[in-house]
């Protein structure tokens, strides 16, 4: 099968948006330069687009023009190391998916275990918060909320009243078993992340939450403001 085939059909079976370099095709053919000229001819006539050097996908085409890869692909190298989870997105990067605000703006916020500093890449500006859990498939979804806790006053085009009602109706739907990890998890989170989390968690009429309670000093308060109507144990956790 010449170059051009092997790759044109190797694309046509990859998903829209989905991002690949020369050396996806090295394995199965073993000629670098050929390969490369082959990619950029097909971006050349449209078939895919280049997102960065050496970086290409098979766009999705809308009335609008072509749609940017999700933004899991243009950092999943950055989320995945050998096939193995070392990262998650947050932050500003699922604000909107989480339905906390409806921007959408040009920075992806990454959650990892050792940060570096931030870069660019293409449009987007990368940049890195340290997340001191271990990181994996199942509990990226609990790390994402209780970021979205932590930054609270940071989510953009909102309130802070109207960030703690959406989050309450996401914890709402938690499992009782969900909930208990997400207190395991929040350990590890400044403590007024902990005192919003366990004041959310006791309005769901969650009560395993001796341990929250007890990590916090009972001297701190944590100033919030406006959430008495919306949180009943507000004055529990010293949130003001």
């Amino acid at each position: 099968m010449k170059t051009t085939e092997y790759i044109t059909n190797t694309i046509n079976r990859l998903p829209k948006g989905y991002i690949f370099t020369y050396a996806d095709f090295i394995t199965e053919v073993n000629k670098r330069e050929a390969i490369i000229k082959a990619l950029n001819r097909m971006v050349v006539s449209g078939k895919i687009a280049k997102l960065s050097k050496g970086k290409y996908y098979k766009p999705e085409t809308t009335p609008f023009g072509n749609l940017e890869p999700p933004q899991y692909q243009i950092v999943k190298d950055l989320l995945e190391e050998n096939g193995k989870v070392v990262g998650y997105l947050t932050g500003y990067s699922i604000y909107n998916q989480l339905g906390l605000t409806t921007q959408v703006g040009n920075v992806i916020q990454i959650g990892k275990n050792t940060i570096r500093p931030g870069f660019k890449r293409e449009r987007y500006s990368i940049t890195f918060i340290r997340q001191n859990n271990t990181i994996t498939k199942d509990n990226i979804p609990l790390l994402q909320i209780l970021d979205s806790i932590r930054y609270i006053k940071k989510i953009p085009d909102t309130t802070i009243e109207a960030s703690v009602k959406r989050i309450l109706s996401i914890i709402r739907g938690l499992t009782d078993n969900d909930k208990s990890t997400i207190v395991r998890l929040a350990l590890k989170y400044p403590p007024s992340a902990r005192a919003l989390l366990g004041a959310i968690l006791e309005t769901t009429d969650y009560d395993n939450l001796e341990q929250l309670y007890r990590s916090l000093n009972p001297i701190t308060k944590y100033k919030l403001g406006g959430l008495n109507n919306i949180l009943p144990a507000t004055e529990k956790w010293n949130i003001v």
